[in-house]
């Protein structure tokens, strides 16, 4: 038994994770319901799904870091969310997708990724109406891809883009698939808590064996350990503990190890080595990444140095070649998070890196093969040869393995080229523009049958082949040229023809563009860039369409041409036209030609600067500030934990706060701002409501009252003295008997006086006058519990959120019924709803169906989906937003949370743009924001809040950091809406005389604005200069002379004052 304390040479292999700055940040990832590991990694890139839907793919050099923009370029080629990807282990740039719009796609990335947005793909197979689970590349056979949709499996050929096999034996959903190392047999798990050994090429059924696995129908993974006879599967038992079991075929119906972890929802996406038998386990939602060795005795699982850090998205292992082999790294796992792509380098400890550790390194699996997917399923089985890490014996010496793009597997060999073949230009979206093929320069029509094919030839301009391409120059390239290569060549090419030709006479030109009406590369690509919503920023960038705007001749009047059907403009005619042109006339047209052009570049640089770093917010750095000890309301207790969650918890004015308490008859306590300090021991007084509290919501307009909902169905009012509670009361100063059922939350209305709004468990809202303690109307058409409901800042509509993921639009006084409606979160667990950038958007905050929390943003007018959806993290508390309408500010945080996180709410994309966000020193159980008017404008504080904790009650204070503070910052605070007073009386409100709210300067009396104090002439100078820039010569002249004359009249002395003043003796210096 020696072999049990052998130590292993990775026993101690250490998780080293980089610093931000060296990984991928500020990425979009969303929580995804797929089958795939949600990333993926060759030897060149990096690809994983992006944003909320996952319906694009972010492909990134494989050493990538930094910040990454929205504007990126992506691949747009699914409609619905992609749910595996994966390389080929033959061509680092060739790319399988698979979606849930039934599709798999082929993609090739180019050498230096991806320059632009790529909605064309290689190839396409479908799968019938059938949602696509996972994809992948066969081990040994070059251009043999499988796919797995339901209880199918096919497996397709790349080089003749058809179906070579297709089964569907499996009664149910087929969760994971691996191939065995050699290529001969597939190992799958399937939803119906089976494992199968499953051969394409075997006589009769494919599947050759059949095991019961994890007794549980949640997700399964299932890996191949090497080319040994084992299988590794991990799922989840019949309790739902998280299992790894590992199997050998020869013994296939019992498990030879099974090892329960804990009881955690994400499932354990398995990632082996097989050189080293590493294995990593990583959760999806987990934070932790385990390593495991796996050994072929007892224990079969020895347990490694554990990694704690971000939660999970999905996560990948890097080929073998792209590592660090000089610094004994033996593996990198690429952590998908919800932000951020996490490089994580294993390193194995060693006295020194200089030399190469072949002890660490045996040989691993090459990238070459001369297996195709003809020969593999005709019963042909070839290994991959094996390739050596040592840098002393690799192919090309010293130098890092090169990423081997290509040839690609479907090269053709008849010869022709097509314009597509050639420059891979993406077919605008919505097109159907047929493509010619072309030969030489002398083929101006297409073949007969010649379509657009869907896989691009690779092709290589060398001296021998002077005339590929059309090109007889012979360049002598021996590379492969990449797409703006190529794009850039063929525009030189055909701009002397584009220019050189007009009208109907145009035989050079067609020539040159193969067909009579053929447009140009650059007429091409602004048509797809103008349909193509990811190239519209990309498209002002381009110096092409300024060069040729420059270059263009002003055409001549019928009256000048030479002839009345020529389009041909002799030599002469130009230069007649130019000399009978004023000079002063011509300088003029010329400068307002290139302003215009100065001014349309400075323009859309202005654009695209903005979209790729990112909306510039004045709020960027906001700081939040919590107040000093001294303002803290101490020692609270007995705080009530049984609060609905449609109710905020905590409510604060300027005056007063009220807080629930626990225990029987629904207690509220009432604390004074203007006394804080330690609260004295005892009984608390407060209001007794006598059921239990719902909800319960200060006046805006009046300080002193407070309404409070009850489970009976009753609004309580209560008016509190000017010097607070003093004793527990049960005397309200009304009541209001709204509904027979529970009520699930009340609003005042932001306008209005005296106006009221109850929802209830009957899905009925009311609203009520609270002068006359009457019923006004009535709001239906909720099929389920509603969430919430906000009022626009006009106080004319309102809108609301439900769980039946509805989201209403309501005109209370003039339809009961919603009067739009849309599609809102999926989860059930609870939203939140309000109004922003002048009630033209909604943001609702929620949950999706894995239970992360999202932020969405809605057109108010179209609510059919979301213009763009923030997810943050997995948290059972809702999120509840605070919006400040003049800042445009959204701070939404939730209870038992201790960051409050801040958006910026645009009008245009990405819609949700992040600030600064504030992290508390503790939990907090609530955050209640004043009105504008309590805001300390002088030390630029835009938004002040409460904070409830567990045993105090704090002042949180947001600013903006600004060098010149004893200004008022009139960029900052706007003229605000008056919402601490009444604008209009229910009477006038029920009877439709709208009325909008004043505004009022937040500008403190003797305070300087910073607008008057930057105020500076530039800009009428601006004016002048145009207007003198068409001064004669010698007016130009004169003023010159003047100017010298003056200079030559004034003092001109080059002393400084220092040259008169005495140094210092070098004694002085030694004392």
């Amino acid at each position: 038994m020696a072999w049990r304390f052998k130590a292993s040479k990775y026993k101690n292999a250490a998780p080293i994770v980089p610093k931000a700055e060296a990984c991928v940040r500020e990425i979009c990832v969303g929580s995804y319901q797929t089958y795939g590991n949600n990333i993926a990694a060759s030897a060149a890139f990096m690809a994983f799904n992006w944003e909320h839907s996952g319906s694009s793919v972010a492909v990134l050099p494989l050493d990538d870091c930094g910040r990454k923009s929205k504007t990126m370029p992506l691949l747009h080629g699914h409609t619905d969310t992609v749910t595996d990807l994966k390389f080929s282990p033959f061509h680092d740039g060739l790319l399988a997708t698979a979606s849930q719009d039934c599709l798999v796609k082929i993609w090739h990335i180019p050498e230096k990724g991806l320059e632009q947005s790529l909605s064309d793909p290689e190839a396409v197979f479908s799968h019938k109406q059938r949602r696509v689970e996972t994809v992948g590349f066969h081990p040994t056979a070059d251009g043999l891809m499988y796919s797995t949709a339901a209880g199918c499996v096919a497996l397709f050929d790349i080089a003749a883009q058809k179906e070579i096999f297709s089964n569907n034996e499996h009664p149910e959903v087929i969760q994971s698939a691996s191939w065995r190392e050699d290529g001969t047999v597939l190992a799958t798990s399937c939803k119906d808590k089976c494992v199968r050994i499953f051969d394409p090429r075997a006589a009769g059924s494919p599947i050759q064996m059949v095991a019961e696995s994890h007794q549980s129908i949640k997700d399964s993974r299932v890996v191949w350990l090497g080319n040994q006879s084992r299988i590794l599967t991990t799922g989840f038992d019949a309790a739902r503990l998280r299992q790894v079991i590992i199997r050998d075929i020869r013994n296939f119906n019992t498990p030879e190890k099974t090892l329960e972890l804990d009881c955690s929802t994400g499932i354990l996406m398995p990632l082996f080595d097989p050189d080293t038998n590493m294995l990593f386990l990583a959760g999806k939602g987990d934070t932790t990444i385990n390593y495991l060795e796996i050994t072929d005795k007892d224990p079969y699982l020895i347990e490694g140095l554990r990694h704690t850090g971000e939660q999970t998205k999905g996560a990948c292992l890097v080929p073998k070649r792209a590592l660090k082999v000089m610094e004994a790294e033996v593996n990198r796992v690429l952590q998908l998070t919800s932000n951020m792509v996490i490089p994580i380098m294993y390193q194995v400890p060693r006295k020194t890196y200089r030399d190469f550790h072949a002890d660490l390194y045996p040989e691993t699996t090459g990238y070459k093969t001369e297996l195709i997917a003809s020969e593999w399923l005709n019963g042909t089985n070839q290994a991959v040869p094996k390739m050596n890490l040592d840098p002393a014996k690799r192919e090309h010496g010293d130098e890092p393995i090169i990423p081997r793009l290509g040839p690609k597997p479907f090269s053709s060999n008849t010869g022709d080229v097509s314009f597509d073949k050639v420059f891979a230009v993406p077919v605008a979206p919505g097109s159907h523009e047929n493509i010619s093929t072309v030969g030489q320069d002398n083929c101006g029509d297409a073949p007969a049958g010649g379509s657009k094919p869907d896989l691009i030839v690779e092709i290589e301009i060398q001296k021998s082949e002077p005339n590929v391409a059309g090109n007889g120059n012979g360049n002598g390239v021996q590379k492969s040229l990449t797409t703006s290569e190529r794009r850039k060549i063929f525009e030189q090419n055909s701009e002397s023809s584009e220019n050189s030709t007009e009208g109907e006479d145009r035989t050079d030109a067609d020539l040159r563009r193969f067909s009579a009406v053929r447009s140009s590369i650059a007429e091409r690509r602004r048509v797809y860039e103008s349909r193509s919503k990811s190239q519209v920023d990309e498209k002002a960038q381009s110096p092409v369409p300024l060069r040729r705007e420059s270059s263009k001749v002003e055409p001549l009047k019928p009256s000048q041409q030479l002839g009345g059907n020529s389009n041909v403009i002799p030599a002469s005619g130009i230069e007649n036209k130019r000399i009978s042109v004023p000079e002063g006339k011509l300088l003029e047209e010329h400068r307002g030609k290139k302003s215009a052009m100065e001014a349309a570049f400075s323009a859309a640089s202005i654009k695209r600067t903005s979209t790729v770093f990112g909306k510039v917010s004045k709020f960027r750095h906001l700081k939040g500030t919590p107040g000093h000890k001294s303002t803290h309301i101490e020692n609270l207790r007995n705080l009530s934990r049984q609060i609905p969650g449609e109710c905020n918890g905590f409510h604060a004015n300027h005056e007063r706060v009220a807080v629930p308490l626990a225990g029987p008859g629904g207690k509220i306590a009432i604390f004074e701002l203007s006394r804080p300090g330690r609260l004295p021991d005892g009984v608390i007084p407060s209001l007794v409501n006598g059921s239990n509290v719902m909800d319960f919501q200060w006046d805006p307009f009046d300080a002193q009252r407070l309404a409070v909902a009850c489970d009976d169905g009753i609004v309580k009012l209560w008016r509190i003295d000017e010097g607070g509670l003093t004793e527990p009361t049960n005397e309200p100063q009304g009541e209001l008997t709204a509904h027979l059922d529970k009520i699930y939350f009340i609003r005042f209305h932001p306008l209005a006086a005296d106006v009221l709004l109850t929802a209830s468990y009957d899905m009925t809202i009311k609203l009520w006058d609270l002068r006359t303690m009457t019923e006004k109307c009535t709001l239906t058409g909720h099929t389920d519990q509603i969430f919430d409901f906000a009022w626009s800042p006009c106080g004319k509509l309102g809108a609301s959120v439900c769980k039946d993921g509805k989201i209403r639009v309501y005109n209370p006084r003039k339809s009961e019924t919603p009067i739009r409606e849309g599609n809102g979160p999926v989860g059930t667990r609870g939203a939140r709803i309000t109004w922003a950038l002048e009630g033209h958007y909604i943001v609702c905050t929620g949950f999706d169906k894995v239970s992360e929390r999202q932020i969405s943003v809605y057109n108010a007018q179209k609510l059919s989906a979301p213009l763009n959806t923030a997810s943050l993290d997995v948290s059972p508390s809702i999120l509840i937003p605070f919006y400040d309408e003049d800042s445009s500010t959204l701070f939404v945080t939730g209870k038992g949370d201790s960051t409050i996180y801040c958006y910026e709410i645009t009008d245009e994309e990405p819609y949700i743009c992040p600030l600064s966000h504030h992290r508390c020193s503790s939990l907090h159980q609530g955050l209640s924001f004043l009105t504008k008017n309590h805001c300390d404008v002088a030390s630029v504080e835009f938004s002040k809040a409460y904070r409830l904790t567990n045993t105090t009650i704090e002042p949180l204070s947001f600013t903006v950091p600004r060098i010149k503070s004893e200004l008022f910052q009139d960029d900052l605070f706007p003229p605000t809406r008056v919402t601490w007073s009444a604008t209009l009386s229910a009477e006038d409100w029920f009877a439709c005389n709208d009325k909008s709210a004043a505004k009022v300067s937040l500008k403190p009396e003797g305070m300087d604005t910073l607008s008057s104090i930057q105020q500076v002439p530039a800009p009428v100078k601006k004016p002048e200069h145009t207007q003198f820039g068409n001064k004669s010569e010698y007016e130009t002249n004169k003023q010159q002379e003047i100017q010298k004359s003056v200079s030559a009249r004034m003092e001109y002395n080059t002393k400084l004052e220092q040259d008169d003043m005495e140094g210092v003796d070098e004694n002085e210096w030694q004392e």
